[in-house]
């Protein structure tokens, strides 16, 4: 309490030397301007050598006057200081006081005597922190593992491309699940500027899986402990981030930080927001070892150069072991850990402003680290509920969050002017193929979305599959839009085998598309269905694309090519793999046909039989599938023959035939020059028969296209006459390919389109 008062004795003596020093000097000055009681004029011409008034001793005396001046500025300037240091040190900041607000320019702090030397050393640094070079590189790590994290990562990577102004390299630390993912996303991104290196989390695993972890986190929850011997050894230091952050300002203000470290400091971090490390949360809690209120982990500074150098493998190691004897377990995963090496090296941290990290916990205290919405630099779901969590600010945060998640990815694609990018070689690959085009082409549109690169995310939701013991297992292949959405459910409740799904989104509509899945029962009970986003852009819908995405994509040896609006009979599924095997699918280059029928009713009785199929299609109800306008597309699956077929039955290809076919995993892909409505099909059934495919009509199987609104492709190529013209210039070369590739033996298909 003493040092209190005297702490505000020496504020008050500081202030009133501020208010009367400079007044006493100016009444001093004004006095010696007066020369026998009448002022002394000081205007230029009068101040001259050459004026008559002008003396030797005037002269002296304002010299004298000037010097004195300057010393009182002098003065002045150093009372300044004291007064701000002084407001530094105020009360609010003394040892015992935990309700302290949190500082917006110095970072926040507990003052016990071990974290005065901390907090001390952060404050006493002044004028401006050096900023960052033009182009130099920021290093960030992230841990990544699963479905759902990855789709974090890319909010995350989002926030970060929209601020930022420097090359950025991140350095993912990514079990097998969001390699796959993220590697392709960023493949196809394209992002300038941006490198991507991949760290084997499963490698990992034995280094931290000794100590047991209550976290939701899991295993991954412990890795951010090994990045020093992770990492690369030439990399000096590294942002570490958590996957729900969420960032308001340029990263490389962030990465100036590292500047500002002193001494031994090698963790910038900011302190937790809760009284959790306090341990009064409710009764019997008992928190790891922490300094005050502890250091939160989810933004982190590493100086991994000087981690080496100390050891910090050994560190780490020998404080968990010795923890861990009386805690058993960490509640928090790596940010115990961290905080107990801490507590006993106070030293290695540089305490960080608190708005690098606003914790959204719950219990959180972040509503005492900003005042304004310009204050918010880092945002922290660290809540279980994440955008569920209360907060009083919570719909600001969610908004801002909000605005990353649907911001269209590929706006982010722009270069940084000034700053070389190292060589890409898809990238100089797909500029060489696109100037080779011709601008003026009144197909050039057409040819050029054959060359778009489409940002495509994989495993979109969680998915599992178990492989067929008997190897036999066929997946559904299709592509929708968000318009074909509610076909999901129906497809689920009639093909209970895998299925890979590609969805052409915007990244606003993908976000749709994950509420309306979370909403369904039907489709959240279902986890072998693999839902692969494909990012919106151009003007065409790239039909054939979004196949070769989901056929890419699926796990098993089989395959059946169908269409969104296509739902398939009860029990298809295991009638296909009992026909796998009967034509020796796996040994023979067959596709086998599932005849196609139609309804124009939205309501339909769905036949559970082949015969009661017949009945229907003698009463009206169905139609064999385009038989009204465009007959060829299935006439030679021959209908009038599987209506009495009890065994499979060989047909032979003809012009425009496009039947639905379940073939081998390895099937040639699908022709991407074709996009939007026309011949995406045909040219894929007339390659395999080029590859001597042999067409085989199933008996008893069947599926039934629903009733739906034209697509806009399709209005589009039967309004617009140059669409035509294009679609047949397409096919024409096309045609030419096929025959430059396959020889003599492919002629038969010019010669059949010619005929029909």
């Amino acid at each position: 309490m003493l040092g209190i008062c005297r702490g505000r004795r020496k504020f008050l003596a500081a202030s009133l030397t501020i208010l009367f020093v400079p007044a006493i000097t100016w009444i001093y000055l004004f006095a010696g301007s007066f020369e026998d009681g009448k002022p002394v004029s000081l205007s230029p011409l009068e101040s001259q050598p050459h004026s008559p008034r002008y003396t030797a001793s005037s002269q002296r005396e304002r010299e004298s006057l000037e010097v004195r001046m300057r010393e009182v500025e002098e003065e002045n300037r150093v009372l300044r200081k004291q007064l701000s240091l002084a407001q530094s040190r105020s009360p609010s900041h003394h040892h015992g006081n935990h309700s302290k607000t949190y500082s917006m320019e110095e970072g926040t702090g507990d003052s016990e005597s071990l974290r005065a030397g901390i907090v001390a050393g952060n404050s006493s640094e002044c004028g401006q922190q050096p900023a960052v070079e033009k182009c130099e590189t920021i290093h960030v790590a992230i841990v990544c593992a699963g479905y759902n994290a990855s789709r974090d990562v890319v909010t995350l990577v989002k926030s970060v491309l929209f601020h930022r102004r420097n090359p950025l390299h991140f350095h993912l630390v990514a079990d097998a699940i969001a390699k796959q993912i993220l590697a392709t996303l960023f493949q196809t991104w394209m992002v300038p500027a941006v490198r991507i290196d991949f760290y084997d989390a499963d490698e990992l695993k034995s280094e931290v899986s000794w100590i047991p972890n209550k976290h939701y986190s899991g295993i991954y929850g412990l890795m951010k402990l090994v990045l020093t011997k992770t990492l690369p050894s030439n990399l000096e230091r590294v942002i570490v981030l958590d996957t729900d952050i969420t960032f308001a300002t340029d990263i490389a203000e962030l990465w100036a930080v590292f500047h500002k470290f002193k001494g031994q400091q090698v963790l910038g971090l900011v302190e937790n927001q809760s009284d959790w490390y306090l341990g009064n949360l409710w009764k019997n809690h008992r928190p790891w070892p922490a300094l005050g209120r502890g250091y939160n982990t989810g933004v982190i500074l590493l100086l991994l150069d000087k981690l080496r150098k100390m050891k910090w493998e050994q560190m780490w190691r020998l404080t968990a072991e010795r923890e861990l004897m009386s805690m058993l377990s960490t509640s928090l995963a790596d940010q115990d850990i961290f905080n107990a090496v801490i507590k006993q090296n106070p030293f290695l941290v540089y305490q960080l402003p608190c708005f690098w990290n606003v914790q959204l916990s719950d219990h959180t205290r972040s509503e005492q680290c900003y005042r304004d919405v310009s204050d918010l630099k880092v945002i922290h779901w660290n809540s279980p509920k994440k955008l569920r969590v209360k907060n009083k600010h919570v719909e600001f945060f969610r908004n801002l969050y909000l605005t990353f998640l649907e911001y269209d990815g590929n706006l982010l694609r722009r270069e940084l002017f000034g700053c070389p990018s190292e060589a890409d070689v898809n990238s100089e690959n797909l500029q060489k193929q696109l100037s080779e085009l011709d601008e003026d082409d009144l197909c050039y549109e057409f040819r050029r979305e054959r060359f778009t690169v489409h940002r495509t995310h994989l495993y979109f939701l969680h998915y599992e599959y178990e492989p067929a013991s008997d190897n036999t297992d066929v997946t559904l292949v299709a592509q929708l839009s968000m318009d074909r959405l509610q076909m999901l459910e129906a497809i689920c409740k009639h093909w209970e085998g895998p299925i890979s799904l590609a969805l052409y989104l915007s990244d606003a509509e993908a976000q749709q598309f994950l509420r309306y899945a979370q909403g369904s029962e039907v489709l959240m009970s279902r986890h072998n269905v693999g839902y692969h986003i494909v990012y919106k852009e151009g003007q065409f819908y790239p039909v054939n694309l979004l196949r070769n995405v989901a056929m890419k994509h699926i796990s098993t040896p089989y395959m059946f090519l169908s269409d969104i609006d296509f739902l398939p009979m009860y029990g298809l599924y295991e009638y296909l793999r009992k026909s796998v095997i009967q034509l020796d699918l796996a040994n023979t280059k067959k596709a086998l046909i599932v005849p196609a029928f139609e309804t124009l009713r939205y309501r339909l009785s769905f036949p559970k039989s082949k015969a009661e199929l017949l009945s229907m299609l003698d009463m009206g109800t169905l139609f064999t599938f385009r038989y009204h306008v465009w007959t060829k597309g299935h006439a030679p699956t021959n209908f009038a023959k599987w209506r009495t077929a009890t065994t499979p039955y060989r047909v032979e290809w003809e012009a425009d035939f496009e039947p639905y076919v379940v073939v081998r995993k390895d099937c040639p892909e699908y022709d991407r020059r074709f996009v939007g409505f026309g011949w995406n099909k045909v040219a894929h059934i007339m390659e395999l028969d080029a590859q001597e495919y042999e067409f085989t009509v199933l008996p008893n199987a069947y599926m039934i296209h629903m009733p739906h609104a034209p697509s806009f492709d399709i209005t589009k190529f039967r309004s617009n006459k140059q669409y035509r013209i294009c679609l047949k210039t397409l096919k024409e070369e096309f045609q030419q390919d096929m025959s430059r590739h396959y020889g003599f033996a492919a002629l038969k298909y010019l010669t059949a389109e010619n005929n029909s």
